[in-house]
C-alpha cells in the first residue's frame, strides 16, 4: 500500500512593526509612554519579548536615511536597525529579527556583511528589507542634489541584490575547518572570489564573513509599482504589501506569485505580509473612542502635512471638509513612493471620505489599513484574508507600544489559535523555518553544476 504524505496545515505569519512608540503619531502623549522610547533599546527589547512569547515570526525595523518626519510633533527612526536589532537578539531566543537597509546609499559589500553578521549572532533569525529611496532629504545627504529617477533605483536594486547574495555564497558550507592536528583553519578551495563587473558595482570579494546558518539571511521588500513587484519577483521571500482592500491585496498576490513563476520560482516562494493597523476595545464603540482620543491628540496641520507628502501635493490644495482634489497624480512625476500614495488614494476613493474623515480612518497614519474593533472583528478578518489566500500573514502596526501589542497578543491571538491558523510553539529556531522557507543552495554552486 502506497501511503501519501500529508502537506502540513498552512500557517498564518505574524511580525511586528516596531514604530517606536506605536503607528498612531500621538501615541508618545498617552500618560503610560516613554516620550524618549525611540532611542531606548529597553523599548524595543521588550516589545520583541512581548512579541516572542506569542510565537510571532518576526520584529521588524524601518528606516530612513534622513529625518523624513515632523520633528516638532512625532519621534523619528532614529537608531540605525542592525545595531539594534543585535541588542534584540541578545535578549531572545527565537524571533526573527528583520531591518531595512536601503540600496540606494551603501555598497553591496557593507550590506552582505552586515546582515550576514546579524544572522550569524542571532542563530539564524536575520532578514534584509530591501528598499530603494525617494526622499531628497535622504539623496542631500549622500551629496546628491536630485533623486535618482524610479526605474534607475531600482536598476540599482537589482543588481545590488544580486551582489549581496553572490557574497553570502562567496564561502560554500563547510569551508571553516578548524583542525586543531593538522592546523588547518579554512579550506581556501571553498572560498571564492565573486568578481562582479557591473553597470553599478565592481566587488570582487570574497566575503570576509563565512556563509551565515541560514545560508542568505531572508530577503524581504515592499513595493507596489510594477518595478518593485519585478525586484519582489526576482529576489525576495516576503514582501510588505499595504493592500487597503481585500481584492486589492489578492490580486496583488496573484500578480506577485505569476511574476515570481517567470523567474523559475515555486507558488510559494514568496510570502505576502499585509500591514495592518489594529485598534482594540472591549466592544467596537470602545474601540472607535480609543481611535478618536488618538487623532484628537494630533494637530490637523501635522496630518494634513504627512497627507499632503503622501500625495505629492502642497498641504494648501487639501481641504479638510471636502473630498481630495481630482487627476492627482504619482508624487515627484512618478519617481516617488507608489505605494503608499496608491494605498491612500485607493482607501479615499472607495469610501468617498473627506480629508478628515481619511485622516481618522487611516488613524492619522500614512497609508496603511487600519482596523477598528473588538478581538474578534479583528480576528474574522484576518482569518477571511488568509483563508482566502488574500495574505500569508501581516505586518502588525500596533496603534500603540507596547500597550497595543499587549492588546493584540491577549485578546485576538488566542482566537486566532481557537481557529487552528497560528502556531502554540516556535517548531523550528531560524527566521526561514518560522516562515516556512528553504535554506538556499549555494548560487555558485549550483550555478557550476547545472
Amino acid at each position: 500500500m502506497t501511503h501519501l504524505k500529508s502537506t502540513p496545515p498552512r500557517r498564518l505569519h505574524l511580525n511586528v512593526n516596531i514604530l517606536h512608540s506605536g503607528f498612531v503619531p500621538s501615541a508618545w502623549r498617552l500618560a503610560e509612554a516613554d516620550p524618549l522610547a525611540f532611542i531606548n533599546v529597553s523599548h524595543y527589547v521588550r516589545v520583541a519579548q512581548i512579541a516572542e512569547a506569542a510565537k510571532f515570526d518576526a520584529v521588524f525595523l524601518a528606516d530612513n536615511a534622513s529625518i523624513a518626519d515632523q520633528i516638532d510633533f512625532r519621534p523619528i527612526t532614529a537608531l540605525e536597525p542592525t545595531i539594534l536589532l543585535a541588542s534584540i537578539a541578545a535578549a531572545t531566543s527565537h524571533i526573527g529579527v528583520i531591518g531595512t537597509a536601503s540600496t540606494s546609499y551603501n555598497e553591496p559589500y557593507n550590506i552582505a556583511r552586515r546582515f550576514a553578521t546579524l544572522d550569524h549572532v542571532s542563530g539564524g533569525r536575520a532578514g534584509w528589507n530591501v528598499v530603494t529611496t525617494a526622499d531628497l532629504g535622504s539623496a542631500r545627504n549622500f551629496g546628491r542634489e536630485a533623486v535618482p529617477d524610479h526605474a534607475e533605483r531600482y536598476a540599482r536594486a537589482s543588481e545590488f541584490t544580486s551582489v549581496v547574495k553572490a557574497l553570502w555564497d562567496s564561502w560554500e558550507d563547510g569551508a571553516v575547518i578548524g583542525d586543531k592536528t593538522s592546523g588547518l583553519f579554512v579550506d581556501t578551495d571553498k572560498v571564492h572570489p565573486v568578481s562582479h563587473r557591473g553597470p553599478h558595482f565592481s566587488v570582487q570579494g570574497p566575503l570576509n564573513v563565512p556563509r551565515s546558518p541560514q545560508g542568505h539571511p531572508v530577503l524581504v521588500q515592499a513595493g507596489a509599482s510594477g518595478d518593485g513587484r519585478e525586484l519582489a519577483a526576482r529576489h525576495a521571500e516576503a514582501v510588505f504589501s499595504a493592500s487597503q482592500s481585500f481584492d486589492e491585496s489578492l490580486a496583488y498576490g496573484r500578480d506577485l506569485k505569476a511574476r515570481a513563476a517567470a523567474f523559475g520560482r515555486g507558488p510559494d516562494a514568496v510570502k505576502v505580509l499585509a500591514g495592518l493597523t489594529t485598534v482594540i476595545g472591549s466592544t467596537e464603540a470602545e474601540a472607535l473612542r480609543r481611535r478618536d482620543e488618538l487623532v484628537d491628540l494630533i494637530p490637523w496641520s501635522y496630518s494634513l502635512t504627512r497627507l499632503a507628502g503622501v500625495l505629492g501635493v502642497s498641504p494648501d490644495r487639501l481641504k479638510l471638509d471636502e473630498q481630495l482634489p481630482d487627476n492627482l497624480s504619482l508624487p515627484g512625476q512618478g519617481n516617488g513612493n507608489h505605494t503608499f500614495f496608491h494605498a491612500t488614494l485607493a482607501q479615499s476613493r472607495q469610501h468617498g471620505y473627506t480629508v478628515r474623515e481619511l485622516i481618522r480612518a487611516l488613524a492619522g497614519g500614512g497609508g496603511h489599513r487600519v482596523i477598528v474593533g473588538t478581538p474578534e472583528q479583528i480576528a474574522d478578518d484576518i482569518e477571511r484574508w488568509f483563508n482566502a489566500g488574500a495574505a500569508d500573514g501581516f505586518n502588525l502596526m500596533p496603534d500603540t507600544l507596547p500597550g497595543g501589542l499587549q492588546d493584540f497578543v491577549d485578546g485576538v491571538v488566542p482566537i486566532l489559535r481557537r481557529r487552528g491558523i497560528f502556531r502554540t510553539d516556535y517548531e523550528g529556531a531560524t527566521l526561514r523555518e518560522h516562515l516556512g522557507l528553504a535554506r538556499p543552495e549555494n548560487q555558485r554552486l549550483w550555478r557550476k553544476s547545472a
